[in-house]
């Protein structure tokens, strides 16, 4: 076979990979104020790979945490991290700010 078309027909498998392996991913927002979350409740579909694009947006340092999901970061302000979860079954995962306990706990809902 013609090189060319070998080194076509790789680049083509590798941006079908690319194209399949982002589809595994689902992203969503949280901020965090000083112990409040916003939103409150987020949503993910089931077995995906679940990015959350974290940012403090507070006064304060704040600690999204999760033993459910064993997950914890901590966000000096105004900083911004992403928490990477593994594909989850359906369910509702509860995470917090462990420097605020006193604040109401957020939920993942996984669908």
């Amino acid at each position: 076979m013609n090189k060319k078309i070998i080194t076509a027909v790789t680049l083509v498998g590798m941006a079908l990979s690319s194209l399949a392996m982002a589809d595994d991913k689902h992203t969503v927002n949280l901020k965090m104020k000083d112990g409040d979350m916003m939103p409150l409740t987020l949503y993910a579909p089931a077995n995906k790979i679940i990015r959350i694009n974290v940012s403090n947006v507070g006064k304060g340092p704040v600690e999204f945490e999760s033993t459910q999901l064993v997950k914890e970061k901590v966000l000096a302000p105004g900083a911004s991290s992403v928490v990477v979860i593994a594909p989850k079954k359906p369910g509702t995962y509860i995470f917090f700010d462990d420097f605020h306990l006193n604040k109401p706990k957020g939920k993942l809902i996984v669908k």
